[in-house]
């Protein structure tokens, strides 16, 4: 069972990016804490998906706004086996914390 970090990147900009992907066999809850580093407003997204291409259906933060400097944390988001945490981000000046518990199922 892990815990802790899972996941982290600096991803590039206006492109899917993924963080974490939860093991075979295995549950995760997680939190998800997105920073903008930069001087301006950055938007993201975040979806929970099947595979590493986002279907409509499985975004749980579209466009969100993150102001220079600013934190977009979501929470207690439990995850079966297989999922993916895939972030996109309008800047190249984010970083995404993928960090919670695993365990085998």
């Amino acid at each position: 069972m892990a815990s802790g970090i899972l996941g982290q990147s600096a991803p590039s900009a206006t492109t899917d990016t993924n963080v974490y992907q939860v093991p075979a066999a295995t549950t995760s809850v997680v939190n998800i804490n997105i920073l903008n580093r930069g001087a301006a407003a950055a938007t993201v997204r975040i979806a929970l998906t099947d595979t590493t291409t986002p279907g409509n259906d499985e975004y749980i933060e579209y466009e969100a706004n993150i102001p220079p400097k600013g934190v977009l944390e979501r929470t207690g988001i439990a995850l079966n086996a297989g999922k993916y945490v895939m972030v996109y981000a309008s800047s190249a000046d984010t970083s995404v914390n993928v960090y919670g518990l695993e365990t085998a199922v």
